[in-house]
């Protein structure tokens, strides 16, 4: 895999937990029990992560790399998936990444 920092910086994030879900056969990142990023292959096998993006920044990253496509599997507007095989940069999977840990963090619950 291109990006080999991918698992060690999702669950650095204060508060994740990781797990398999053996129904999909996809690792998953929780954030007191809401996905914020989903790890696992399309139908040809093709390893892909998913984040929560807000939507406009979803279709503009969607418009500007080939490797980057509507969610996986998931609501296309919200949601959107990186093939790990692409050519995403690596700042930008982060950005990605850390936009999406912020989206479910933001909708939590102040007790959360």
């Amino acid at each position: 895999m291109k990006y080999e920092w991918l698992d060690e910086y999702c669950t650095s994030k204060k508060g994740v937990v990781k797990d398999f879900k053996v129904e999909w056969q996809v690792v998953r990142y929780m954030l007191n029990g809401k996905m914020f990023a989903m790890q696992g292959g399309d139908k040809y096998g093709k390893q892909i992560i998913t984040l929560k993006l807000e939507p406009l920044f979803g279709e503009l990253l969607r418009k500007q790399y080939k490797d980057i496509i509507p969610g996986y599997y998931m609501n296309k507007v919200h949601w959107n998936s990186v093939y790990l095989a692409g050519e995403v940069p690596d700042d930008v999977l982060r950005d990605m990444i850390d936009e999406s840990y912020l989206l479910v963090f933001k909708s939590l619950s102040k007790k959360a």
